[in-house]
């Protein structure tokens, strides 16, 4: 900090935060489920210029603003490139048929009943394997939103069970990003991190669970079960479906197993859709490119559209029409506006230590454990929506409360299992967020219709809060230790 700049005082900081939370309640009234086509975007910009000049006002220069929203919108690259290429992926495998076959083997064995339970859990076991809820999310999860859309279910609680599921998956799985970053942050390793998060997760995995299966036999809506064969009949009568077309998500699922980077693993996913899409579905090649009599140019066309562009089938039921629709890496655009927009406004904030001086604040009011840890889970969700990253939800907050968990006798694990019990799973809930605004994109259902049934994610920060009021499983520094 040089001469000229002082420390924004916690009005100061907070400026920017209630503009912005004022212009998106306001985006919420007028522009409803629309809000991601371009109104929160302009209000994420607008709260960064108000940002931007009370920074101005502290002493901060704009070249020392500008690097901080280069380096918060570097941070978002890699989840920019994977969002073009999960639009890529969308679209080759539905070309290819993957995700119809999906849809159309799913409608064989579930039904309205337990179909909340088993996508939660199905999408729970495949999350565990990769360590990606994102990769879970835009391959599996689209599949099962489609089924349970044809079942009879709501595209806000289907989705929610998804996302719950892979959320538990992604945090309880070695393979994922942030759950090794969050006990690098704490100070403590990986394995000591996932046992010590296990004695919140599961009984929040269960509660979620039994939620969905309450629902589920509560449910009054009843499959048709004509309805579900005329569905599967014109599914087959535009694509081969066929169990051949299943080596695909198992090849994309053995890469990531096999810790392959999520974007080669991707990319050859999307490839390997176009590969099976010339040798299955020649008919749909034809009608997607317009060309009929050279395959070669059809196949090239048609590849090549469903990567970037829009594509659809259209078959006489108007059920399917929706389903066997994509956009491609175009479709992705509007998300990735949103990205760089809260980038920005997440950049000058940190850059700036407007968002370190609401933090610091608020840890002069911790005094016990409970009230610690409540800090702690409420500074991760603050970053979720003000920063619009998960990882620096994580981040900041990990090397912000690391020495006061050590002043208190608290040892690191108690520290990295509230980053992730608030910081990862609470992302996907905030419609701005890099997470919020992905899954939103990649399912096409709006975040604030999914969100609140997202009750793993929202029961979370709540139970890790509860474990720490209570007393529970929380471990400290024993004089040995020391």
């Amino acid at each position: 900090m040089t001469e000229t700049q002082r420390k924004p005082s916690l009005i100061e900081a907070l400026i920017p935060i209630i503009f912005l939370i004022a212009l998106l309640s306001l985006n919420v009234y007028f522009f409803g489920d629309a809000t991601l086509d371009g109104s929160n975007q302009i209000a994420l910009i607008l709260a960064a210029g108000i940002a931007a000049i009370v920074a101005l006002r502290v002493g901060y220069r704009w070249t020392h603003m500008l690097d901080g929203i280069v380096e918060s919108i570097s941070s978002a690259m890699s989840s920019i490139l994977i969002l073009l290429l999960i639009g890529a992926l969308a679209g080759t495998w539905l070309l290819s048929g993957i995700v119809p076959a999906m849809i159309y083997y799913g409608l064989e064995i579930l039904n309205p009943t337990i179909f909340l339970f088993a996508a939660c859990v199905v999408s729970a076991i495949v999350s565990v394997a990769t360590g990606s809820s994102w990769s879970t999310i835009a391959t599996l999860g689209i599949a099962l939103l489609g089924i349970g859309q044809t079942l009879g279910l709501g595209e806000g609680v289907v989705a929610g069970a998804i996302i719950s599921g892979a959320y538990f998956g992604d945090k309880m799985s070695p393979l994922s990003d942030t759950t090794n970053l969050a006990p690098a942050m704490a100070g403590t390793d990986l394995f000591t991190h996932i046992r010590y998060m296990a004695y919140t997760t599961i009984p929040t995995f269960a509660i979620t669970l039994i939620v969905f299966l309450v629902w589920g036999f509560m449910n009054n809506s009843q499959a048709d079960i004509e309805q579900i064969g005329l569905v599967q009949a014109s599914i087959q009568d535009k694509f081969n479906i066929n169990f051949w077309l299943f080596l695909v998500p198992a090849a994309v699922i053995f890469m990531i197993v096999k810790k392959v980077a999520a974007i080669p693993a991707l990319l050859i996913g999307s490839l390997l859709g176009g590969v099976f899409a010339i040798i299955f579905q020649p008919q749909v090649i034809e009608t997607i490119s317009g060309i009929q009599g050279n395959l070669f140019e059809a196949s090239y066309k048609a590849v090549m559209l469903s990567m970037y562009g829009d594509i659809s089938i259209t078959t006489s039921n108007e059920m399917v029409n929706e389903l066997l629709s994509t956009g491609g890496m175009a479709g992705m655009l509007n998300t990735i506006w949103l990205i760089l927009c809260a980038m920005v406004f997440g950049g000058i904030m940190e850059s700036t230590n407007m968002l370190r001086t609401i933090t610091s604040s608020i840890i002069k009011l911790a005094n016990s454990t409970g009230s610690l840890v409540a800090s702690t889970a409420g500074t991760c969700v603050f970053f979720n929506i003000t920063a619009s990253d998960q990882y620096l939800a994580i981040v900041v907050p990990g090397r912000m409360f690391a020495e006061t968990y050590k002043e208190r006798g608290l040892k690191p694990e108690v520290l990295s299992r509230t980053l992730e019990d608030s910081g990862t799973v609470t992302s996907v809930l905030i419609p701005w967020n890099t997470c919020g605004a992905t899954q939103s994109s990649v399912l096409g259902v709006s975040t604030w219709v999914y969100a609140p049934y997202c009750f793993f994610n929202i029961i979370s920060p709540f139970m890790t809060i509860l474990f720490a009021y209570l007393n529970i499983k929380i471990r400290r520094f024993t004089d040995k230790d020391k």
